[in-house]
């Protein structure tokens, strides 16, 4: 389990879901039934895939489980907040994008 976070901290958390899955293929086939969940997942909500497949296979979701799904949600709509915001910071993008809307 520590090598998983340390992937997550170096390579990001798609890179995390890959290396767990190949790593630990019956813990995923125990939470997921078919491909199509982690997919998407692993496409649009990597965070909250990666708190599900750590949270579930003890019974189900329930009680405090509810939190940390909750913030890797939150941690997934961060992601892309705030890549959105960074593209101000980049310079000389607000006037790439002023004389492109002229």
């Amino acid at each position: 389990m520590c090598c998983i976070f340390l992937i997550l901290a170096i390579l990001g958390p798609r890179a995390g879901i890959l290396i767990w899955w190949l790593a630990d293929q019956p813990r995923w086939n125990a939470v997921f039934e078919n491909f199509i969940w982690p997919a998407l997942g692993f496409l649009f909500v990597p965070w909250t895939t990666l708190m599900y497949v750590v949270v579930e296979p003890g019974g189900g979701v329930d009680g405090f489980d509810w939190v940390w799904l909750a913030l890797a949600f939150v941690a997934d709509i961060g992601m892309y907040v705030g890549s959105a915001y960074k593209r101000e910071q980049v310079p000389g993008y607000n006037q790439y994008v002023s004389k492109t809307s002229q």
